[in-house]
């Protein structure tokens, strides 16, 4: 049988891109030597050529762009999280690096900073870390990396970043001190303390110390580092070390004081309803020395004792006032003036509050009290003299509250009849002691005038009242005279009569 089809072999390779389906030829006879072509015959074997595959495209320009490109791509990702080439933070190195790599640089960097102590430090060394150094590195890192983007080329070489380096006082005199312990003597504060003899705060003097500067050291080693130095060497001598608290300070704080204790008490108003002693106030409050500061502390207990008896020094029934007046209402004179009653408010918290008062300088505490008003009452007052029974009588409201028997003017020197009112008052002259007078008696006393040359008067020269007596006036027992000298305002009515 002839072969008249073209058949490719069973799994026979395509072009790469799979768009060649030519198959294989099969190889014609006259290809072939002849030797080698079988006998046609009705059952010819079919032979199968392998089909040779086409040459592969290269790709190597590809690869080498994609690699060019990754490159670039990082060094621009790079160039937006990190710091530029020459940019420093207090002298310590942060280009190529991140802000956070850069904040651990400039801590690391400073805590290995050595300080080799020369003279008396006899070659000590201590470290940054040592001296409780620190630096605000995080803020500062960010702060470079704001102005110094290493995407930004004229950032890069910049001007460097100050920083201020500073050293904890007490970590740093605690290592100074185990390091150099012959440079150290201790400063002692001025103090304020109450004198109970002069009943006053006053101040206990300073006295000035020794020690290493731990602000000039501070100084120096922020220059080292500015310098790019990691060591420098210090002098471990001893150098005056001045008190925390002056004499300057305390006298301040004994003076404030002092002004405090005059006004210490709890108010009622602008009243001191009960005032509080200066000693007393004194032994309420301590003050301390917090590290160089003076404060004052109050002891809110000690307070409590007094809050406790409050009440019966601030409660009181109301008193009404009392005016003196004549038949028309008009008033001559208080006799008494009213007083609010008052209740004391609830003290709860009182002794607390009041501390915290006197710790800030106040020593002025309102209380809260609840007030019950006066009212006002008039006294009519006036005095009636019967000629006819030689008696005085004393009226309050129209009701007579006192009466004496007197010794009124003789027939020839007659007390006037009439009404008149007092107008004057002397607590003691001598009458009718001039040239030519009919009479002549000294001192006489509390003379309460309501009429010309007329008036009450107390008489040491005789005890016959109930008789007249007198060249006029109203004579009266010394001690009746000064009941009615002080029972008698100016403008009190009097009334003499028969």
């Amino acid at each position: 049988m002839c072969v008249t089809d073209l058949i490719s072999a069973p799994g026979a390779a395509t072009d790469e891109v799979g768009d060649d389906k030519t198959p294989t030829s099969v190889l014609a006879p006259a290809d072939v030597p002849t030797d080698t072509v079988p006998p046609i015959t009705g059952e010819t074997p079919v032979e199968w050529a392998p089909i040779e595959p086409r040459p592969k495209k290269r790709r190597l320009g590809l690869w080498i762009s994609l690699g060019l490109g990754v490159v670039a791509l990082g060094a621009g990702a790079a160039s937006m999280i990190l710091i530029a080439p020459g940019t420093t933070v207090a002298g310590i190195p942060v280009g190529f690096m991140t802000p956070g790599a850069a904040s651990e640089a400039i801590s690391s960097h400073l805590a290995q900073t050595e300080v080799t102590l020369t003279g008396a430090g006899d070659g000590a060394v201590v470290s940054g870390a040592d001296l409780g150094i620190s630096i605000a590195a995080t803020d500062l890192a960010e702060q470079a990396f704001a102005e110094h983007p290493l995407w930004n080329l004229g950032a890069w070489m910049g001007d460097p970043i100050p920083a201020d380096i500073t050293l904890d006082p007490a970590t740093a005199t605690s290592a100074l001190r185990a390091a150099v312990p012959s440079s150290f003597v201790d400063a002692v504060d001025a103090g304020v303390v109450f004198d109970s003899a002069a009943d006053d705060y006053v101040v206990t003097p300073s006295a000035p110390g020794t020690g290493i500067d731990v602000d000039d050291l501070t100084d120096a080693i922020t220059a080292a580092v500015a310098g790019g130095a990691k060591t420098l060497e210090y002098s471990g001598d001893p150098a005056e070390a001045l008190p925390a608290v002056s004499d300057d300070d305390a006298a301040a704080t004994a003076a404030s004081l002092n002004t405090m204790l005059g006004t210490v008490g709890f108010y009622v108003g602008e009243q001191r309803a009960v005032p509080v002693s200066r000693a007393g106030a004194a032994s309420w409050l301590t003050v301390i020395d917090d590290d160089g500061t003076l404060r004052v502390q109050a002891d809110a207990q000690l307070i409590q004792a007094t809050v406790d008896n409050l009440a019966p020094r601030i409660n009181r029934d109301p008193v009404d006032a009392t005016n003196i007046v004549d038949s028309s209402g008009t008033v001559l004179r208080e006799e008494q003036a009213g007083v609010n009653g008052r209740a004391l408010g609830d003290t709860s918290g009182v002794s607390e509050e009041f501390a915290r008062q006197l710790e800030a300088g106040d020593g002025v505490f309102a209380l809260d009290v609840t007030e019950t008003p006066f009212k006002t009452v008039s006294l009519f007052r006036r005095i009636e003299i019967n000629l006819s029974t030689q008696h005085a009588y004393l009226f309050e409201n129209d009701k007579v509250v006192r009466s004496w028997a007197v010794s009124t003017g003789l027939p020839g020197t007659p007390t006037p009849t009439g009404n008149f009112k007092v107008f004057a008052h002397t607590a003691m002259q001598d009458m009718g002691c001039y040239e030519g007078a009919p009479y002549c008696t000294e001192n006489v006393p509390w003379i309460t005038w309501f009429t010309t040359n007329i008036g009450f008067h107390g008489t040491y020269w005789h005890n016959n009242y109930g008789n007249r007596m007198s060249h006029g006036c109203v004579n009266l027992p010394i001690d009746l005279a000064k009941f009615v000298y002080d029972w008698s305002p100016v403008g009190l009515e009097v009334s003499v009569h028969n």
